[in-house]
């Protein structure tokens, strides 16, 4: 099993939308991804409190590395990446498999 989790700073304002409507955009756009993609076995997206400068966290659970690669190669996850992108400064991400 592989754990993904991420870590977005979002910009105050982008794509005529402030930060927090940005926020809940992403949210929902990640959480709609539950079911659709072989291999993705949990996601959890939420507005962490203790986590410094990041406004939005992804946990999610795969099956093995190539459902990650799966994952990550997707339509469904490329459309909403390019929106994440838009509205955010800084990512940063981790991966590691139990």
């Amino acid at each position: 099993m592989v754990k993904h989790i991420v870590m977005w700073k979002l910009k105050d304002f982008a794509e005529s939308r402030t930060k927090e409507e940005n926020k809940n955009i992403i949210k929902n756009n990640l959480e709609k991804l539950r079911g659709q993609i072989e291999g993705l076995l949990e996601l959890e997206v939420g507005f962490p409190f203790n986590a410094g400068a990041f406004d939005l966290c992804l946990y999610s659970t795969f099956k093995d590395k190539a459902a990650l690669q799966f994952y990550t190669d997707h339509p469904l996850h490329k459309e909403n990446q390019k929106y994440t992108r838009a509205v955010i400064s800084e990512r940063i991400a981790a991966d590691y498999e139990i």
